[in-house]
């Protein structure tokens, strides 16, 4: 278990769809690296990408918003359908200092496997389906400046560039 450092947003990996778990074995070191590094970086989701690492692994933790949830991990998930719009401010630990509002589904049906490989199918609503939402974007090669018009989409890259340098 270890804090692994945050991809950042001009990494191509960011840009690539995700391959499938298909060893299921190789999965709980990768997992525990995803959490040492999103509570290092205060996150409440993460994409396996964003530690460099090609699989369909994201994990999501709202314990600290609601007591009632449990930190979890999904694999090989695959929204199913969307229905209804809401639009939220949304951050990303690969792109730092950026805020942006995006428009999402309220509510979807959600496909995954737990690190068993055992398949599950969830309606998701809420905070949860915003952030599951937002982590498979990043499985998707997906970017939340990818919703961002395209001078607004500028501005943020100059701010980026900047912090990178």
């Amino acid at each position: 278990m270890s804090v692994q450092g945050l991809v950042k947003f001009d990494n191509p990996i960011l840009k690539k769809v995700l391959k499938p778990v298909k060893n299921f074995e190789d999965v709980e070191n990768i997992i525990s690296n995803m959490y040492d590094t999103m509570y290092e970086n205060d996150g409440i989701g993460l994409a396996a990408n964003q530690i460099g690492i090609d699989l369909n692994i994201i994990i999501v933790d709202l314990s600290h918003i609601d007591s009632n949830f449990h930190p979890k991990t999904y694999i090989n998930g695959k929204i199913l359908e969307k229905t209804g719009s809401k639009i939220m401010e949304e951050g990303c630990l690969s792109l730092p200092k950026i805020k942006l509002e995006v428009n999402r589904a309220e509510k979807i049906y959600f496909y995954y496997e737990d690190k068993n490989g055992n398949p599950f199918k969830e309606d998701l609503n809420g905070l949860l389906s915003t952030v599951i939402q937002h982590e498979m974007d990043h499985v998707n090669g997906r970017l939340i400046i990818d919703y961002a018009s395209k001078i607004q989409k500028q501005q943020f890259l100059k701010t980026l560039q900047k912090l990178h340098e």
